[in-house]
């Protein structure tokens, strides 16, 4: 096999891959094959390559299925962990209310003691979130981010409506629930996406 037929090939693979974020681990990867048929008696034209290898827009789609399932899932993994996080919030609330447990009452009254490092805690998940999405999808990661985001950031939104409005009773929440906790709640909210954002820019940048 010269030496043509190995850059021809792995150019090939190389275009062909370009939209993934582990191309270069995924053609060094392939640059060991090449090697390993370097020794074959009979050199081997590119044709026979690509089917000895397979040809690299069937191996780049077969990429590319994987990647999108792995990004679908990854997706869906942060807005039910985000979503998780509200449900068990809620559930506590309400059984706080209803059960005179030793326990809830316990948890509960830690919960409402500790808000800015409860603040801190959700603040920390977005970030992992935008730095794993940043790191396994590369810029494709943008897009992704923004979709979890406007997804995750739904329960939010209810929350607070249904808190400012009065919906449900500020007083389940006392003495956390205060005007000016509303505020910074809502000021958290909209820095949650530019925090994200930038924890996505430096998880590119690990994975280059």
């Amino acid at each position: 096999m010269s030496p043509e037929t190995q850059r021809r090939y792995l150019e090939a693979l190389s275009q062909a891959l370009s939209f993934h974020p582990d191309r270069s681990s995924i053609i060094e990867e392939y640059k060991g094959h090449l090697q390993a048929l370097e020794h074959e008696e009979v050199p081997l034209t590119y044709e026979a390559l690509t089917e000895r290898l397979g040809d690299p827009d069937e191996i780049a789609e077969m990429f590319k299925e994987e990647h999108s399932v792995t990004e679908s899932r990854l997706h869906w993994l942060f807005v039910f962990c985000n979503v998780l996080l509200f449900v068990g919030g809620g559930l506590l609330t309400l059984a706080y209310h209803l059960f005179n447990w030793n326990v809830l009452q316990w948890l509960f009254t830690r919960l409402l003691s500790i808000p800015t490092v409860i603040i801190v805690l959700y603040f920390g998940f977005w970030t992992l979130l935008g730095y794993e999405i940043g790191k396994a999808f590369g810029p494709k990661g943008f897009a992704l981010l923004k979709k979890t985001y406007l997804i995750g950031i739904v329960p939010n939104l209810i929350l607070m409506v249904l808190t400012v409005f009065n919906i449900i009773p500020r007083r389940w929440f006392d003495p956390l629930i205060t005007t000016e906790f509303i505020i910074v709640c809502i000021v958290c909210t909209g820095l949650l996406y530019p925090v994200s954002l930038l924890a996505c820019r430096w998880g590119r940048r690990m994975s280059l």
